[in-house]
């Protein structure tokens, strides 16, 4: 069993505008007659003009419409159309250098897109797109291309330029290109918000909110284990997880095919794999995973593998709670793990009892 968070956490995630609770709940305004997100800019409503509900639908049948500055109906920090409207470009051109002429014609600002671009993906628009020029030179000298043709073909006119961008970014000279290792990095929205999602050609290595606590950590270990350079792309692993990441918001599925590649001690894996085989709806505890694993007083053990698990919902981590039923920790926030628990319970049954909501 579960805790419903009090009402007074919603309004002080409401007034403080936090993003962990993005997708968790929805603020009616009884003055107004709007419902907005928490971290709506908006001024804040007093207490008791405040109305929470789980999900925006039930906001809609309370009688209240969307507010039109943040947006309930889409996802939480969706992409903007000026983001979109940039990726897409990149993609249509990968080798383009870009200019501030090639932003006028576009009617974007260089600025505006620096400064959206730092906030969807923690890079600015042009690193964005030099990373993934540097990934289609690479592409193109393991196919038997001139360093200095590829050079060209993507933009640089300097060759010592290109070398070091080169090297910053994959680690190794283009000399050497056969030897680069990379990982292909998406975005995907979902109601709680964003995810980041890494993968090589053939398996997916991580999946976490965008806001976790320590993802910078986990990408850069990630990065040392794997000798890889993370750069912006696409890989048949992030096209199927962005597959199944839809089905199972929208509750019609919850089973994950995509390879995963795990990378953790013998003791670890055992966890993981116990994890994935927790029935979606039916939680159990710390102890009751340690006693599947067939080591009952590893419960501590148990709970650090669960932290040190880098593929959020994939490998179920949420669907383990503290003994006497409380939700415990969790690195996308426990509002999130509750929302998780909550879905989950709905969308495919199970034994569980979880609360209401706000």
């Amino acid at each position: 069993m579960t805790q419903a968070i009090p009402q007074q956490e919603y309004y002080r995630a409401l007034v403080d505008r936090d993003r962990a609770y993005d997708g968790i709940f929805y603020v009616g305004v009884t003055t107004t007659g709007v419902f907005c997100r928490p971290t709506c800019p908006a001024r804040k409503p007093a207490p008791a003009h405040c109305e929470f509900f789980p999900r925006a639908e039930a906001a809609l049948l309370a009688g209240y419409r969307p507010c039109k500055r943040c947006r309930p109906l889409s996802h939480p920090d969706q992409v903007s159309p000026v983001v979109q409207q940039l990726v897409d470009a990149v993609e249509a051109a990968p080798d383009k250098r870009w200019t501030n002429q090639d932003f006028a014609a576009l009617s974007v600002h260089s600025a505006t897109a620096r400064r959206q671009f730092r906030r969807r993906f923690g890079m600015t628009f042009v690193a964005y797109a030099r990373a993934r020029r540097l990934g289609l030179a690479l592409q193109e000298i393991r196919a038997g291309q001139a360093v200095v043709d590829a050079q060209l073909a993507v933009g640089f006119e300097s060759a010592s330029g290109f070398r070091d961008a080169f090297a910053r970014t994959m680690g190794v000279p283009p000399a050497r290109a056969e030897s680069a290792q990379v990982l292909y990095a998406q975005w995907i929205d979902t109601p709680l918000g964003p995810m980041v999602a890494v993968g090589s050609p053939t398996h997916l290595h991580l999946l976490e909110f965008a806001d976790r606590r320590g993802l910078e950590r986990e990408i850069l270990t990630l990065r040392q284990e794997t000798g890889a350079a993370i750069v912006p792309g696409a890989s048949p692993p992030l096209v199927s997880i962005q597959q199944e990441l839809r089905t199972y918001f929208e509750g019609t599925a919850c089973d994950f095919a995509t390879p995963v590649a795990l990378a953790g001690t013998p003791f670890q894996q055992r966890v993981w794999e116990a994890l994935r085989q927790i029935p979606a709806g039916c939680p159990c505890s710390y102890h009751d995973l340690a006693a599947r694993i067939g080591q009952p007083s590893a419960a501590r053990a148990v709970g650090r593998a669960n932290g040190a698990n880098r593929l959020a919902v994939v490998i179920p981590c949420h669907r383990v709670i503290a003994a006497d039923g409380t939700l415990g920790g969790y690195g996308g926030g426990t509002a999130r793990k509750q929302w998780l628990l909550d879905h989950e319970r709905r969308a495919f049954g199970g034994d569980a009892v979880a609360s209401p909501g706000p």
